[in-house]
């Protein structure tokens, strides 16, 4: 009685314990087809169906806009027989011309210093000539330091871009150059030439698929290029001479015109 006991026990115990084995294995097998079906996956994920049969058009879009904000660069220059001497010179230019430009309301973050340069000054010295056109003592000699600095300045009132450009040629500067005017948030803008430009790339499409006896099905590609351009560009410079003045000069009218904000875009379609 007791063996047999002992054996109907062992049964008893063996049978789930095999049970727990076969869904354990099941399990891992379940698993692993999973994982491995997922990572087959992965080479499809975004990728989609490739197209094989396409059409591409292009379209241009533009719009004109008037320039928010002029843009210009002002450099003061000195020259002396020491740096100290030609820094000093042209840090108080310089700090003027920043002084005034605040005064005028431009803000002191639209002010930027975009070069600062110290370079040596050399006169060349011949010497005795023993020969005529040949010198073979002569020398280069140090005769001083140049000092300059250049600043890039925003105007947001374009309003008064000829008032400040001669203001700053008063106050020692030695070149006022690069003046433009841009649109300065053209984002907006720039949406309204796209939505043209893709109007015209999808029209232009529907006549192409009409008169090749075919339909559009997606599209499967786009790219955008284009953005603003001058409209007219003859008043991208304005220089002021050496020295300037205590006084102001006379403050140039200048037109600040129109920008063409334009949109060139290429769309590819799936076609059958």
């Amino acid at each position: 009685m007791e063996e047999q006991s002992v054996q109907e026990i062992i049964k008893a115990t063996h049978w789930p314990r095999t049970m727990a084995a076969t869904a354990l294995g099941v399990l891992a097998l379940f698993l692993l087809v999973a994982t491995l079906s997922e990572l087959k996956s992965y080479s499809y994920i975004g990728s989609g169906v490739t197209a094989t049969n396409t059409i591409s058009v292009s379209g241009e879009g533009y719009v004109f806009a008037v320039p928010d904000t002029a843009l210009f660069s002002v450099t003061v220059q000195n020259t002396a027989k020491d740096v100290k001497t030609a820094q000093d010179a042209t840090t108080k230019q310089g700090n003027d011309i920043i002084a005034y430009l605040k005064l005028q309301a431009v803000d002191e973050k639209d002010i930027q210093t975009t070069d600062y340069s110290v370079n040596p000054q050399y006169e060349w010295s011949q010497g005795a000539c023993p020969q005529a056109g040949y010198c073979p003592n002569g020398k280069q000699i140090l005769t001083g330091y140049q000092v300059s600095e250049t600043l890039s300045v925003k105007v947001r009132d374009t309003t008064k871009a000829g008032m400040l450009l001669s203001g700053v040629g008063s106050r020692g500067a030695t070149q006022v150059s690069g003046l433009s005017f841009i649109i300065d948030n053209e984002d907006a803008v720039k949406d309204a030439a796209r939505d043209q430009a893709i109007a015209q790339a999808k029209s232009k499409a529907e006549v192409l698929a009409k008169s090749l006896g075919v339909s559009l099905v997606r599209v499967v590609g786009f790219s955008e290029g284009g953005g603003g351009r001058p409209m007219p560009d003859v008043f991208a410079k304005y220089t002021v001479g050496m020295g300037g003045g205590p006084e102001a000069s006379p403050a140039p009218n200048i037109p600040v015109g129109q920008n063409k904000i334009v949109s060139d875009v290429n769309i590819m379609y799936e076609i059958r």
